[in-house]
């Protein structure tokens, strides 16, 4: 850090009455100071070629291959075990460049899904199935997360144990309410029997 010293009005005259002594005692032709160098009229005055201004590359840490690595781990264990894992990209050091890279080796799949819950949540299958990109967004549409899921199915589109309970209760009371409620009778009748049973029927598919 610079440090940059003030004189007081005393000491600072007191500097120039000497610097005035200097330049009197001095001889006759001689200049007493050395004078610095002013800007010279001549040839030699034109201004150095500047360098070309470069053009700013998107910051990258070499991440992304470490992370397609990962990637391809956590497949093979999901294979093998039935373990799901998660990468957070956000607890790496991973640049603008590292995600375009990362992303565009991933690629896009078939199935998208989004989530609307304090936020918009995107998740977008890559072209290797089994691994999902999981987007996270807040109220205000900007990006709060960015995670890698491999697995069957994401987390956030599987529905929780602790509530099928209360879904079935739900269900039961709904039917309860409705003219059909009876368990021993079908709930929709077809006038040609279950259209399953033919394999004529069920192996055709209609259009329209």
């Amino acid at each position: 850090m610079d440090v940059v010293n003030f004189l007081s009005d005393t000491e600072a005259d007191s500097a120039s009455d000497q610097a005035t002594d200097r330049i009197a005692d001095s001889t006759p032709g001689q200049s007493p100071i050395p004078l610095a160098p002013g800007p010279s009229s001549g040839p030699t005055a034109s201004a150095q070629p500047s360098a070309p201004a470069c053009a700013v590359q998107p910051e990258r840490f070499g991440s992304a291959p470490a992370v397609l690595h990962e990637i391809r781990h956590a497949l093979a264990r999901l294979i093998e075990t039935g373990e799901p894992t998660c990468i957070d990209l956000a607890a790496l050091p991973f640049g603008p460049s590292d995600q375009e890279q990362l992303l565009d080796a991933l690629g896009s799949g078939e199935v998208r899904a989004s989530i609307d819950a304090l936020g918009e949540t995107r998740i977008q299958e890559t072209r290797y199935s089994g691994v999902w990109l999981v987007d996270y967004y807040n109220t205000e549409g900007e990006r709060i997360g960015l995670q890698i899921e491999i697995a069957t199915v994401p987390r956030l589109l599987q529905a929780p144990p602790e509530g099928l309970p209360a879904s079935l209760d739900a269900l039961a009371a709904r039917l309860a309410t409705m003219p059909s409620a009876n368990p021993a009778s079908p709930a929709v009748s077809h006038p040609e029997g279950n259209p399953f049973s033919n394999p004529s029927v069920a192996g055709s598919k209609h259009h329209g």
